[in-house]
């Protein structure tokens, strides 16, 4: 198709591709197909080219050449994306797909010509509430409000919940109950290691972590103290960005990218340390974010190379070896988190920590790699697709026979817990963050 074939918008994104995609990148795909039986949406669809990792690329270079136009099925292809980055540990070229994914995904939404109501709900969830922790901490406590007020019983019991689609429903029933506010302590600036201190550690809290999931960040702390680490929490961070970049907000991102590298930077930390994979990955990511910042393309990179998973950073300083750890006899397989392991390169480290543990027998899962189909909100916005890849998922843990499906990311955590309830398995079966099975196993 020649570009005077295109509309005005279809050529507007097309120079931007032209622009803005690396062509070096896009040419480094060899098309040699060895990411084929790693991606979700490639298995998923029936082995449709357009949606696996190298036909996006070739779509992407295609529109970057003028060759077709970006129409709805090239932006299709890649909004039905996972952005799991499977592709990428097993790409012979060393492609880094899911940098061109998110550049591409941008370009589009510079152009978008979304509907006043998918405007306003984007500018509500962009702008007015992750980037806030306040405005994060009330709509949780409103959450938490209405699993205890009784609002959550009645709303059940008349059947509202049923005016949503089912995947929702279920996720309303799998979602943990959320502390009050008042139990959520504001943290220290400064824990002090419980022994002579081996690191100083900076603890990147995030924003549902500190909020759903506070107790996961309170374990978080007790476990990198009794690991011999000094604790820096920097007030002034805030959320990592990671939705926003996936989304197609990256000058978004960017701003919450430079406001972290400042909070972190006075920490005198040796490491920073993250416990939710998918938060982890897009902060290991900010040296590529910022790479053309004049002012902070180094300083990302000095940021990046402290980045550590809690479960990397508790095997190198031995703490497995040091700390006695003992459950009552449990049956637990662990679930992969796609970033912690292809973004983070981290997989031996949290499986060390779990068969450290006396009372327990770890089964490996068959594909504990592969993506659960969380995606931060990819199980919203693209619900089918995501339960599909989700009860494939859950065919491998139920062979398993295990009691407790261990994970470390709270969308993976999220997504398990789902699973389970789709399976009506809840009496059989829970899904736990690493960090919390190994408090409870510090003896």
């Amino acid at each position: 198709m020649s570009q005077v074939e295109m509309t005005a918008r279809e050529q507007a994104i097309q120079a931007d591709f032209a622009k803005r995609m690396d062509e070096t990148e896009l040419l480094n795909c060899m098309q040699c197909g060895f990411c084929l039986p790693h991606c979700p949406t490639y298995l998923e669809t029936g082995y449709q080219e357009a949606h696996s990792p190298r036909g996006r690329i070739a779509l992407m270079k295609a529109v970057h050449d003028g060759l077709i136009a970006p129409d709805e099925e090239v932006k299709r292809s890649l909004d039905l994306c996972l952005g799991c980055r499977a592709c990428e540990p097993v790409c012979p070229a060393g492609v880094n797909y899911g940098h061109m994914l998110e550049e591409a995904r941008d370009i589009f939404e510079d152009h978008s010509t979304h509907s006043a109501g998918v405007k306003t709900v984007r500018k509500t969830v962009f702008e007015g509430l992750f980037p806030h922790q306040n405005r994060m901490e009330k709509a949780m406590s409103l959450v938490g409000f209405y699993q205890r007020s009784g609002l959550q019983h009645i709303t059940r019991k008349i059947g509202f919940m049923k005016l949503f689609p089912e995947s929702m429903q279920a996720m309303e029933r799998a979602m943990p109950n959320v502390l009050p506010q008042k139990e959520r302590k504001a943290h220290k600036r400064v824990y002090e290691a419980e022994q002579a201190p081996v690191a100083t550690v900076a603890f990147f809290k995030g924003c549902l972590m500190d909020t759903m999931f506070y107790e996961t960040n309170k374990n978080t702390i007790m476990l990198l103290q009794k690991a011999g680490c000094r604790i820096v929490v920097p007030d002034s961070q805030g959320c990592c960005g990671a939705l926003h970049g996936h989304s197609g907000e990256k000058a978004k991102a960017q701003e919450m990218a430079r406001k972290n590298i400042d909070a972190f930077e006075d920490s005198g930390a040796d490491f920073i340390i993250s416990n939710a994979g998918g938060c982890g990955a897009f902060l290991q990511d900010y040296s590529h974010l910022l790479s053309k910042d004049r002012d902070y393309a180094e300083r990302a990179a000095d940021f990046t190379a402290k980045m550590k998973d809690i479960s990397q950073i508790l095997v190198e300083v031995g703490f497995h070896e040091r700390v006695p750890l003992k459950l009552a006899s449990k049956r637990i397989t662990y679930q992969d988190s796609c970033h912690l392991r292809n973004v983070m390169k981290t997989a031996s480290a949290p499986r060390q920590l779990l068969q450290a543990i006396e009372g327990v027998e770890v089964i490996e899962m068959e594909k504990a790699d592969s993506c659960c189909g969380s995606a931060g909100i990819y199980n919203i916005i693209e619900s089918e697709m995501s339960m599909q890849i989700l009860d494939r998922k859950m065919e491998y843990t139920k062979a398993t026979d295990a009691t407790t499906v261990v994970t470390a990311n709270p969308g993976c955590l999220l997504q398990m817990k789902l699973g389970i309830e789709r399976e009506g398995l809840q009496q059989k079966m829970e899904a736990v963050h690493i960090v919390d099975l190994l408090a409870e196993a510090v003896q």
